[in-house]
């Protein structure tokens, strides 16, 4: 490297703020390019980001904080690894998503009926999409996990306040952890979760809004006790 170029990347280390780092380094590991049970070491992950280790070490703070990353109870000295992917882990997160986004649709079904027929009508054509990819001979598992994720989204950011939508934000990232890895081996599921968002889409359209939030938790639910079979066959990621 040239004297100019060392001289140019002093002040683009010192310019990135925490808040960068963490979204990088979460997208990271939400996308499995930070494996489950893989160490995190402040030097190589700001030598990967091209960031000084300050921002680093508040991110990994901020991740540890949400779960992300934890120490290996197996050594002494702190040693900061991600997160493994664990049966146990999985139902708490779904449970907990499926309780923040049953609010969301609540709130979905009590909009005024022009609004949420719109919503509905919305929400029924990405299903549509979903059940249509799924039914493909060779299904695009990326676009599964998109459409899955956009039909959630979509009754959530109509619907859901700031404070539901930061809880939502800080959650639902590490559901998704596990939903990127196992959708390929979940898709012969993809009929009952088209159903179950059926019934959601039936609900915001009727404006009810129990009904709603009811079949908001049990999408989710039923989602954690089909994954839990799946990782059963599998096995856990990262368990030390």
């Amino acid at each position: 490297m040239s004297a100019a170029a060392r001289t140019a990347s002093v002040p683009e280390r010192r310019a990135a703020r925490p808040e960068q780092v963490y979204q990088k380094l979460r997208d990271l590991i939400v996308r499995g390019q930070l494996a489950p049970g893989s160490r995190v070491v402040e030097t190589d992950v700001a030598a990967r980001l091209s960031v000084s280790r300050t921002p680093v070490r508040a991110a990994l703070q901020r991740l540890q904080q949400e779960g992300f990353i934890v120490d290996s109870p197996a050594l002494q000295q702190s040693r900061p690894t991600v997160a493994p992917l664990t049966k146990e882990d999985a139902r708490e997160l779904f449970h907990i998503v499926g309780e923040i986004e049953g609010l969301a649709a609540r709130w979905a079904a009590g909009l005024p009926a022009a609004e949420r027929g719109r919503l509905a009508e919305e929400l029924a054509a990405v299903n549509d999409q979903f059940r249509r990819t799924a039914d493909a001979k060779h299904p695009n598992h990326n676009r599964l996990w998109e459409l899955d994720e956009k039909f959630h989204r979509c009754y959530v950011e109509a619907a859901a306040g700031p404070r539901l939508l930061g809880l939502h934000g800080a959650v639902k990232p590490q559901a998704e952890r596990y939903e990127r890895l196992y959708v390929s081996l979940l898709t012969r599921e993809i009929t009952t979760s088209v159903a179950e968002h059926g019934a959601i889409v039936r609900a915001i359209r009727a404006g009810n809004v129990d009904a709603a939030q009811f079949a908001v938790v049990t999408n989710w639910r039923n989602a954690a006790e089909r994954l839990g079979h799946v990782i059963d066959n599998v096995g856990e990621r990262g368990r030390w």
